[in-house]
Formats: structure tokens, sequence, C-alpha cells
């Protein structure tokens, strides 16, 4: 809640640099315009995600065959004991704990996203690499387990966390390059930029996101 309150500050003090006071309606529309502004490294970051999704849900075997060759190193079982590594943590746990629990999960992943990718965007195209191959991963094991409806199932835990995913990631692949085309100031106002959106679109959807997943899991 803290760090909430910090980034409804931080806007705060950016409205007054641009010379007005505090507007609700002017934050957001400021917001969208930096949002389709950086339309191209959210559109990269999409293309990513589903090529290793893609690659994750039809290639699994072909690309566990490779790390094992190379790295002598079992794909699928490394992620198959993240998964029950996860289904322990959050076994137990009632509604508003698994809420609790996934909203922090995916505020910490997507913000650290964003920031890091600071360092020539390597964190967020690494991000979405193994989000997209994982979900490819569990899409294609469902379906081997419960058939092709399966993914009905798997469908709106995704509406609202994947878009909020996109954003982040792909404001942060922007702040990346910021070597190749900002100078200092342009770099400061994008990542100022980038903070507000994270504030007002990205939060209010991984919230959206927690809620539905939290009550799916917890009544199913």
């Amino acid at each position: 809640m803290r760090a909430i309150w910090s980034g409804i500050n931080l806007i705060k003090k950016m409205a007054k640099k641009r010379g007005g006071g505090f507007s609700a309606k002017g934050e957001y529309c400021s917001s969208w315009n930096f949002l389709k502004d950086s339309r191209e490294f959210i559109y990269i970051a999409i293309l990513v995600f589903g090529i290793f999704t893609v690659i994750g849900f039809f290639f699994e075997d072909v690309v566990n065959i490779i790390f094992q060759s190379l790295f002598d190193l079992n794909l699928r079982d490394v992620i198959m004991t993240f998964i029950d590594n996860l289904i322990r943590q959050t076994e137990g746990m009632g509604q508003g704990e698994l809420v609790g629990f996934i909203f922090f999960n995916n505020l910490q992943s997507s913000f650290m996203g964003l920031i890091f990718g600071i360092l020539f965007g390597i964190f967020p195209v690494f991000a979405l690499i193994t989000n997209g191959y994982l979900l490819g991963f569990v899409s294609a094991s469902s379906v081997k387990t419960g058939g092709l409806f399966t993914l009905w199932r798997i469908l709106p835990h995704g509406i609202f966390e994947l878009p909020a995913l996109f954003i982040a990631l792909g404001l942060g692949l922007r702040l990346g390059t910021f070597v190749f085309r900002d100078d200092k100031k342009s770099f400061k106002r994008n990542l100022l930029e980038s903070l507000r959106v994270f504030l007002l679109i990205v939060l209010p959807l991984l919230i959206i996101a927690a809620l539905i997943e939290g009550s799916l899991i917890a009544f199913s």
C-alpha cells in the first residue's frame, strides 16, 4: 500500500510540473496517449510471447531434447517441479488469500519487468520467453489430460492478466532502448510516464485479474 500511495504522490508531482492541478481524467488521458505512443513495443512483447507459447504447445518434446543435449537438463521436470511447488504454496488457501497471493506475485513480476527493462530490455524478453513457453506447456498438458475443451477453462485466467503483462513488459522494452534513441531528459520522462501507466492502467488490470483467478481457483 505504501508503494501505491508513493505512486499517487508521484503523479501529483508530475501534474504540478506540467503547470496544472491534479486531474484524474487528465492523468488517464496522458497515460493512454503514452500507451499509444508505445504500441510498437507492446506488439513486440505480444509477438515474442505468442511465438514461445506456440513453441511450448507444439514443440515441447523438441525443446526438452535440446536442453538435455546442451545443458544435461530435463526442462520438463524443472517445469513440473515449479508447478508442484506452486500448488503446494497455495494449497489450503481461502479465496482472499489466493487473491492476495496472485496479485502480489503478478505485481512483482510485472513491475520488475518494467523497471529492469532499463538493462537493455533483457529482463522483459526473458520474462516473455519463459511465461510464453510456460503457458504453451501448461496448455498442451491440459489438452493431453482433459481434451481441447480444457483450454476454455484456462482462458478466463488471462483476460486481464496478459494485457497487464504485455503493457508492463512492452514499456520495459521501450526503456531498454534508451541508449539508442533517447537522451537523459527523454529517458527520465519515459520512465516517469511508464510508472504512471503502471499505476493507472496495469495495476487495476492486475487487481481485476487476481479477483477473477482467485475466485475461479477457490470455487473450482
